[in-house]
Order: C-alpha cells, then structure tokens, then sequence
C-alpha cells in the first residue's frame, strides 16, 4: 500500500432510501425499510472508499469480516449518511467503525465495524483458483 493511510481517516457514503432498498427476499417485500442487505453494502462501500487511494496497481481489498447493528428503521426516501473512520492499521489490515444516520432526524440507524484485508492481486486470484 501506498504510504499515508493512518487511525481517523474517514469516508462518507450518501444515499437516498429507494424502494430496491427495503428489507426482501426472493423479490417479497417483507418491510418497506431499509434493509440490513443495503446497510452492509453501504457500510462496505464507505469503508472502501478509505482504502481506494493508498491501493498500489498490483493490490487489491477484500472484506474479511462484517459486525452489524441495525438499530432503527428508515423510510423510503430517508437521506442517509454512511460515514466509516479507520479504528485500526496494521500492514495489510484496515478496520473501520462505521456509523448510518438518518440525515433528517440525526438519528443513527446502525453501525458496526468493517474488516478489509489488502493483498497482491495474483494472490486473490489463485486464492479464487483454488476454491
């Protein structure tokens, strides 16, 4: 990884509650919220936004581990803010704590932490060979 990464860097992920986003399984819309689904990929994304920058071209990030709460629901077109700050550091392993607030309420929706491991491409690629 390039050099410059550090504890508190942060990244924000913004998005508006769609309908694509409500809690469902097998296209049956069980609650007209967002879902946790959407939470975890929003929560990735954030997260992944920290790392995109300090990437060298032969590494790539993948996620090692997820930790979720989701506290509250969130209407459709609710505007939410995913905001991920680095809570950890070490040689090829990024963790963020990761927070959802609804914009308009500031109330939090969820949070958890984010686990990213950055390793060479090739690496990934025969790891995905072999499975």
């Amino acid at each position: 990884m390039k050099s410059g990464l550090a504890e508190g860097y942060t990244a924000i992920v913004m998005t508006e509650v769609t309908p694509s986003m409500h809690a469902q399984f097998e296209g049956n819309v069980v609650h007209p919220v967002y879902s946790t689904v959407s939470m975890v990929y929003h929560m990735e994304w954030a997260s992944r936004k920290i790392i995109l920058p300090y990437l060298e071209e032969h590494e790539e990030g993948m996620g090692a581990k997820v930790c979720v709460e989701h506290m509250a629901p969130a209407k459709t077109g609710s505007l939410l803010e995913i905001k991920a700050i680095v809570l950890k550091y070490e040689r090829n392993m990024i963790v963020t704590e990761v927070t959802v607030k609804d914009r308009e309420n500031d109330r939090i929706i969820g949070k958890g932490e984010v686990k990213q491991v950055v390793l060479p491409k090739e690496k990934i690629k025969q790891r995905i060979k072999e499975s």
